[in-house]
């Protein structure tokens, strides 16, 4: 019968088809699936900010209230909620990355496989042109043909080189796809490199947080009585410290020239944090003259929970890092990073968690420095800002009195030499 040689031909014609589709088949069953997978790591990054923005809130109610033990437990319980929201939401940034990065080495594939399948048939057609150029077109006039099928050859080669045209500028415009793709993954993967470091960044923190709430149920022995003369010793401390700095800086001289110094307004530094709430400005403010002997606040404080990155506001040099803890616990900055910038400003990042810049590195503005804490004298987690004239603040080493002679080491500047951020960062609406 005539009709087996048909089914065999169809059989195989669907067989070439099927090898030739199944490769896109399979590319577009996994991309859907990686792009659902994504699209349900988004959801859950979304309902953990929402929950991690719920705990902010409560932290910013109990640092309006009066401190207490009580206070300060619930306090340190609800950084450690928000502590570990924030690891579950670097855990799932890396697991999307993952994903972000299968997907785009799939469309990779996917792209190297069109580009091979258009080379072949670049390739093909080439000949094919090559093979009617060297046909004779008199000759194919001449021959027993008819003339309407000398004009079919030539309107076949005629389609030919424009499909061959077609092909060559598609394989153009999927290789310029592939090196975007390739960038993307580089990208991916760099992302991957930061967030990993911020999850050993955050396990650390939220270690500390926990240490830091058994000392305080250690030292004050779970009564609120011990709790309030310890926080009395730290006040009497911090203001004896603040005093040993103040008399020193008093006696040194500095006549400031504007000329050096940015313009005012000029918002030559960025925000050191993404989410900007300022709780005390820079000079005599009332809580300046309630809070400091000089009744003078020598910077801008910033809420910001346990743990939130601190980037640094220009380009410029770390010029020193330090604890004064280590020598006067609770009595000053506590863990400090100190920046110069390019622009004749230099600054001081106080009451840190977790310090990630390196004395002598160069940085950019809007790279990490470290994390926000309450490391030193703070009454809540928060970011301390300090400005001066670069030309006048140097890392010192000094004894203290305050703190039974023992050394410190920390910026210091001539009184006049500190400046109010405010000039030199972008518009603020409280």
């Amino acid at each position: 019968m005539k009709l087996y040689p048909d089914y065999k031909k169809l059989f195989k014609f669907f067989l070439l088809a099927a090898l030739i589709l199944t490769p896109f088949v399979f590319y577009a069953q996994n991309a859907s699936d990686l792009k659902s997978k994504i699209d349900d790591r988004n959801n859950e990054i979304q309902k953990l900010e929402e929950e991690i923005a719920s705990y902010t809130k409560q932290l910013g109610v109990i640092g309006l209230e009066a401190s207490s033990l009580g206070n300060s437990i619930k306090e340190l319980d609800l950084n450690k909620k928000k502590l570990n929201a924030d690891i579950k939401i670097t855990q799932t940034k890396i697991g999307g990355t993952n994903l972000d990065i299968q997907n785009i080495s799939l469309d990779i594939g996917n792209k190297e496989e069109k580009i091979s399948a258009d080379q072949k048939a670049i390739s093909q057609g080439i000949r094919e042109i090559g093979d009617n150029d060297r046909i004779d077109l008199i000759a194919v006039l001449l021959s027993e043909n008819k003339l309407t099928d000398a004009w079919n050859e030539i309107e076949q080669i005629k389609t030919l080189q424009s499909n061959l045209r077609q092909r060559i500028i598609e394989l153009k415009d999927i290789k310029t796809d592939l090196e975007k793709n390739k960038n993307e993954a580089e990208q991916a993967k760099q992302k991957l490199v930061f967030l990993n470091g911020e999850l050993g960044d955050q396990k650390k923190i939220n270690d500390q947080n926990t240490t830091a709430k058994n000392k305080l149920l250690k030292d004050t022995k779970n009564k609120e009585s011990n709790y309030k003369k310890i926080l009395q010793d730290k006040i009497a401390k911090k203001a004896a410290f603040e005093k040993d700095v103040r008399d020193y800086e008093s006696q040194l001289k500095f006549i400031l020239d504007p000329s050096l110094l940015p313009k005012a307004g000029s918002g030559v530094l960025s925000w050191p944090l993404d989410d900007v709430f300022i709780t005390q400005l820079f000079g005599a403010t009332v809580d300046a003259k309630r809070l400091y002997v000089s009744g003078s606040h020598n910077g801008v404080d910033f809420r910001a929970s346990i743990g939130t990155p601190l980037k640094a506001m220009a380009s410029g040099v770390v010029v020193g890092t330090g604890n004064t803890d280590e020598t006067c616990p609770g009595a000053s900055y506590g863990k400090w990073v100190f920046i110069k910038y390019n622009n004749g400003l230099s600054s001081i990042y106080g009451h840190m968690s977790l310090i990630k810049a390196v004395a002598g590195e160069s940085v950019s503005a809007g790279e990490v420095v470290g994390y926000s804490g309450s490391t030193g004298y703070a009454t809540g987690p928060h970011l301390h800002l300090g400005v001066y004239a670069s030309s006048a603040v140097k890392v010192t080493s000094l004894p203290s009195k305050a703190c039974g002679g023992r050394t410190y080491t920390m910026p210091v500047a001539p009184i006049n030499a500190y400046l109010d951020p405010m000039l030199y960062l972008p518009a603020y609406n409280a």
